[in-house]
């Protein structure tokens, strides 16, 4: 029988797994917003400009669902610290793997597993950085160049993140061509 977690890895038309997970989020409310789509959209575009050895789909579809849990109230401080523990919980109900469900639980640190999953540390990133160039209700978001250093110097302060060289340098490479 087949698992929502088969159902979803085993689709690799990366519109047709963001309309999947839309679904889910009607049918079980898990958290999907514009934020989940530009987080998967900007790990798709690292993995393929830095030519990254992961598993695209696998870390496409943990994008799409490491935050299942997280709460719709961003004020909601008593969820922070366990949405990704608690998502990674539920993504087992629904037939994904320990290791799946570990990449998922490591987007954050605050469960402290170790060692981290080379997924995790681009999850950890995107998470990082979308939150700091997205506007929201305290404040507008940061420039490109100013995220990358409060996310650096700030968020991920006294941390390895093995992708860190390589996402800044992606950063800086988009924002020239937007210039």
């Amino acid at each position: 029988m087949e698992t929502f977690a088969d159902y979803i890895l085993s689709e690799k038309d990366y519109i047709k797994k963001m309309e999947i997970a839309y679904y889910l989020h009607k049918r079980e409310g898990i958290f999907f917003d514009t934020s989940v789509i530009l987080k998967t959209e900007i790990a798709r575009m690292f993995i393929e400009k830095m030519k990254l050895d992961v598993d695209e789909n696998l870390v496409i579809t943990a994008c799409l669902l490491c935050g299942c849990k997280k709460s719709n109230n961003p004020q909601d401080f008593t969820r922070f610290k366990s949405y990704a523990k608690d998502g990674a919980e539920y993504l087992k109900t629904l037939g994904f793997d320990d290791r799946f469900c570990k990449i998922c639980e490591e987007m954050n640190r605050y469960s402290g597993s170790e060692p981290r999953e080379p997924e995790s540390d681009i999850l950890e990133l995107v998470d990082n950085f979308c939150g700091m160039i997205l506007d929201r209700p305290e404040r507008r978001g940061f420039p490109l160049d100013e995220a990358l250093v409060l996310m650096e110097y700030r968020n991920l302060k006294g941390k390895y993140n093995r992708y860190l060289e390589d996402f800044k340098k992606f950063v800086y490479l988009k924002e020239e061509v937007q210039a």
